[in-house]
C-alpha cells in the first residue's frame, strides 16, 4: 500500500508553490492558510503572503494592522494573528523545535497541523490525519461507526494512520494521503478506478460515499440587520472589538442596534432592504438585510468610524463586506477595489 501510494503521488501531485520551493516557513503559512480553505482559494493568497512576508523574520516585524490587510478575504481571521504571534516568537528564539508536542504549544496549531509541519519540515516520523485522511482510512476499513464530530473519528482512525506511515519518508507519506483525499478519494463522486488503493479497499464498489458515517450536524441560522449610511465621500463602518474571536479589529457595515435603530422601524413604513446577502461562518447561516439610514453626524457608539471611500482600499474589511460595499457603490460609479 505504501509502495502504490508512494508511485500515484510521483506521477500525479499538483505543483503546489510549498512544495516548489519549500522551506519550514512555507509549510507553516500554507498550513495555517490550509485550515478551513481549500487549496484553489488558497493560492493567490500565498502567492502574495510569500512576496511581502517571505520569512518568519519579516512577518514578525510587520504591524498587525498590515497583516490582517494581506489577509484580508481569506477568512477565519484569527489564523493570521495567530501565523503573526508565532512568527514573533520563532524570530526571537532564532529556532524551531522539530516536536509535534512543542509546536502544539503555539495558538492556533492543533495536533493535525503540528504533525503536517513537523513531518514535512524535519521528516519526524508521525502520522497526519485531516477530514481527508479520515475518509480515506473509513473507506479502506469500512468502518461504519456514527462518529458524532471529527474529534471522535480521529481518535478510532488515527492507528490505523500510524499502521499505514512510511516512517522512512513520513513528510511526502502525509502529502500524499492528503492530495489523494482532496483529488481522488473525493467525498462525492470518488474515483475508485485510478484510485492506488482500490486493491485494498472495503468500501470500493460498496457506496463509498456513505464513509465515513457522520451525525448530521446542527446547523445555526441567523438574520442580522445592517445601515448603509453614506454622507458625502464617507461610510459609516463598525470596527469589530479586538477581542473579537473571529472578526478582531475588522471593518464592516454597522448592525442597526449600534445606532440605536430596529428593522420594525422601516418594516412598518413599508420600506425595504437595499441589499440582502447570505454568508456562512462554521455552522452559522447568516442573512444579513442592510438597510439605507438616513445620515447624521451625532453617534456615540465607541465602535462606529466614518471611513472616506478613498481611504476604503487601504481599510481592512472582511471579504463579505468588502464585496458588499462595492456592489452599493457601484451605483454611483465609485470604485473600492
Amino acid at each position: 500500500m505504501r509502495e502504490a501510494l508512494s508511485l500515484w503521488f510521483t506521477q500525479n501531485k499538483r505543483d503546489l508553490p510549498w512544495r516548489t520551493n519549500p522551506s519550514l516557513y512555507a509549510t507553516v503559512v500554507s498550513e495555517f492558510m490550509l485550515q478551513q480553505t481549500q487549496v484553489k482559494t488558497v493560492l493567490p493568497y500565498f502567492d502574495r503572503w510569500m512576496k511581502r512576508f517571505p520569512d518568519f523574520k519579516s512577518l514578525a516585524s510587520a504591524s498587525g494592522e498590515e497583516v490582517l490587510k494581506n489577509w484580508e478575504g481569506l477568512g477565519y481571521y484569527s489564523r493570521a494573528r495567530n501565523l503573526h504571534k508565532l512568527a514573533r516568537e520563532i524570530a526571537q528564539f532564532g529556532e524551531a523545535s522539530e516536536s509535534p508536542e512543542a509546536w502544539q504549544q503555539f495558538k492556533g496549531i492543533g495536533t493535525y497541523t503540528a504533525t503536517a509541519i513537523t513531518s514535512i519540515a524535519f521528516r519526524h516520523p508521525v502520522a497526519c490525519v485531516d477530514g481527508n485522511v479520515i475518509r480515506i482510512l473509513a473507506r479502506l476499513s469500512g468502518d461504519s461507526t456514527e462518529f458524532k464530530d471529527s474529534n471522535q473519528a480521529f481518535k478510532k482512525l488515527s492507528p490505523l494512520a500510524g499502521t499505514l506511515l512510511n516512517e522512512s519518508d513520513p513528510g511526502n507519506h502525509n502529502e500524499a494521503m492528503m492530495e489523494l483525499g482532496a483529488t481522488v478519494c473525493t467525498k462525492s463522486n470518488p474515483k475508485c478506478a485510478i484510485c492506488p488503493f482500490n486493491q485494498f479497499c472495503a468500501a470500493k464498489g460498496n457506496n463509498p460515499e456513505r464513509y465515513p458515517v457522520k451525525k448530521a450536524r446542527q446547523l445555526k441560522k441567523e438574520t442580522v440587520h445592517r445601515a448603509w449610511m453614506k454622507i458625502e465621500d464617507k461610510i459609516l463602518l463598525h470596527r469589530s472589538n479586538v477581542n473579537s474571536r473571529r472578526l478582531a479589529n475588522l471593518l464592516e457595515l454597522p448592525r442597526l442596534e449600534h445606532l440605536g435603530l430596529q428593522s420594525s422601524k422601516f418594516e412598518a413604513q413599508g420600506v425595504r432592504p437595499v441589499m440582502t446577502k447570505r454568508r456562512g461562518i462554521s455552522n452559522s447561516q447568516i442573512r444579513e438585510h442592510i438597510w439605507n439610514v438616513e445620515p447624521t453626524e451625532k453617534l456615540d457608539h465607541p465602535e462606529v468610524e466614518w471611513v472616506s471611500i478613498e481611504q476604503l482600499p487601504a481599510a481592512t474589511l472582511s471579504g463579505p463586506h468588502k464585496r458588499w460595499i462595492q456592489e452599493l457603490l457601484d451605483e454611483k460609479q465609485l470604485t473600492l477595489i
